[in-house]
């Protein structure tokens, strides 16, 4: 009898010891794999500037209330999906200054981002500042 109890308590010991390993595995592979999602999710494509007369810009979104624009590029008189470019704004600050400069026209430096967070805004080219062209 008190060999079988002592192999039950041997199993026990190494059941937790696997217990624990397969844990600390685990929960390594989960934080590497959150840290390769979020480092995929904002990874920059191109940053650079695009001008043009800046159309629209405001606060949209159910869940998430992003900023959202559009600025009509220069080369064409006529509106078309070709010279329209949409952007989102990275924060509350560029949409305040954006919303100065509403009707008027504007470089904007920007991020393009290869798939980014719903909460950032509805277009992978993130807007982080604006200056105004004479």
């Amino acid at each position: 009898m008190s060999n079988i109890n002592t192999q039950l308590d041997a199993a026990k010991v190494k059941a937790k010891v696997v217990f624990r390993r397969f844990a600390w595995i685990a929960l390594i592979l989960g934080i590497v794999s959150a840290a390769g999602y979020y480092f995929a999710r904002t990874y920059t494509v191109s940053d650079g500037n695009r001008s043009g007369l800046l159309f629209k810009i405001s606060k949209k979104g159910i869940v998430f209330k992003t900023y959202e624009g559009q600025l009509h590029l220069g080369g064409s008189i006529q509106m078309s999906t070709q010279s329209v470019w949409d952007f989102s704004a990275k924060n509350e600050e560029v949409y305040q200054q954006l919303q100065k400069y509403e009707g008027k026209n504007v470089s904007c430096h920007y991020r393009e981002l290869v798939n980014p967070f719903v909460w950032q805004g509805e277009t992978k080219y993130i807007v982080d500042g604006v200056t105004p062209v004479q």
